[in-house]
């Protein structure tokens, strides 16, 4: 169980399929986290396709709202802890009497409610302000949703799965930090605390930014995970690597704001197989990092080695995707076995880009980008590099659901692999 290197065979994954909760985010998209607006229900057909794909390849996979429901109606303790947990987060404002009277109706209506009810409010993570109208005897609920879970179809990021269990991240934007709360609940109760560690207190840690790589491991910093995050992931006792390259994710030049590019290590860089990587080569050479090597139960710091630098030391060959390529989701594959991926297609993705408004022709010009290479046929992965690099490629149609901001690895929370 669990996971050692990112090519080894995708046995289990866990997903989420997007529910009501990302209308929330279709108001304001950037507000809640997302690059662009899209179609949510051609949005639900390629999740969908991407879950069969995955099937077709040997993996079971389970959709995270199927665990809670399933184990809601087979295990009382568990649903018992369930509902403790919503009784403690759903929030009732107004009149102080009416509000204890709510609370109290609230308590007791949660046992009668079915399993997929309790799990649509823990995403929705709903409060009620209450006003009184005392003359007509009546009391008006006005519905608020604190901070739906938009982003919680990204399973990558909540946490990272190693070769001794999980490691619960802790997520710094204000519209993800309860994320980890829900996969933790649900986590700990399956997999009890021997493999199942959280990561310190005053850290930040998401699992994007971890690519287990057999004797060694690779995790980025910048904007999401922090150094204090990464060794205390390190020094959880869920890796065994033998060392392990803190990478300090870097931006291009041209990008004023916090886009794909640098959010985490898998939106521009990914292991294809054993030895093989692809990524933005500008980005892979320009990132800092520092060893840290085992030792007992932990990690220490070692010396300083640019990723580039480090990869060539491990014998890498890195297959090179252009800036425009990157962000369009290219390097946010899932391998499901050694030189074998599941990865969009970045011509339609760029298509969809431009539609919106997203990449502009002032950034293609900034990037360094030919019209004459973008174009259906050349872009990744239908390049003739994937041929000469060994790597067998399923192509799928991700251009609506990317638009929350990230592609096929983001979306998939890999619990086994061998």
């Amino acid at each position: 169980m669990f996971v050692r290197s990112e090519w080894e065979n995708l046995k289990e994954v866990i997903v989420h399929r997007p529910g009501t909760e990302i209308d929330y985010a279709m108001i304001s998209p950037r507000a809640f986290l997302f690059e662009r607006p899209f179609n949510k229900t051609k949005a639900l057909r390629e999740h969908e396709k991407l879950e069969e794909i995955m099937k077709e390849n040997g993996a079971k996979v389970t959709q995270l709202r199927e665990i809670v429901v399933n184990r809601c109606n087979t295990d009382s303790s568990f649903r018992k802890s369930l509902e403790e947990k919503l009784a403690s987060e759903v929030q009732f404002y107004g009149d102080i009497s009416e509000v204890e009277r709510l609370k109290k109706d609230f308590q007791r209506n949660l046992p009668f409610m079915d399993a997929d009810t309790l799990f649509n409010i823990s995403i929705l993570v709903p409060s009620i302000d209450i006003t009184v109208d005392r003359d007509n005897h009546m009391s008006y609920p006005k519905i608020f949703s604190n901070v739906p879970l938009t982003n919680l179809y990204f399973m990558r990021d909540q946490q990272a799965v190693s070769s001794n269990g999980v490691i619960l991240g802790r997520m710094k934007l204000p519209q993800r930090k309860m994320e980890p709360e829900i996969t933790g609940f649900i986590m700990e109760k399956i997999l009890g605390n021997d493999h199942l560690k959280r990561v310190e207190e005053n850290s930040y840690f998401e699992g994007g930014d971890y690519i287990p790589c057999g004797e060694f491991g690779l995790i980025g910093t910048g904007p999401r995970t922090d150094l204090a995050g990464a060794i205390s992931a390190m020094n959880s006792g869920m890796m065994s690597h033998d060392e392990i390259l803190v990478v300090e994710n870097p931006r291009y030049p041209f990008m004023v704001n916090d886009l794909l590019n640098n959010m985490h290590l898998d939106t521009y860089f990914n292991i294809a197989g054993n030895g093989t990587a692809i990524g933005s080569l500008s980005l892979v050479k320009a990132a800092k990092g520092k060893l840290y090597q085992k030792t007992g139960d932990g990690y220490v710091y070692a010396y300083d080695i640019a990723l580039y630098d480090y990869l060539k030391k491990k014998g890498y060959n890195i297959m090179e995707i252009s800036p425009i390529e990157q962000l369009c989701y290219s390097s946010n594959f899932l391998t499901v076995k050694n030189n074998r991926i599941i990865c969009i297609d970045s011509f339609s993705v760029l298509k969809k880009l431009e539609s919106n408004g997203v990449i502009t022709q002032k950034i293609k010009e900034e990037a360094g980008a030919k019209e004459s290479e973008l174009k259906s046929g050349t872009m990744f992965p239908s390049s003739s590099k994937m041929r000469d690099f060994g790597i067998d490629f399923i192509k799928i149609n991700l251009e609506e659901i990317t638009g929350g901001y990230g592609g096929a690895h983001c979306m998939t929370y890999t619990l086994h692999r061998n």
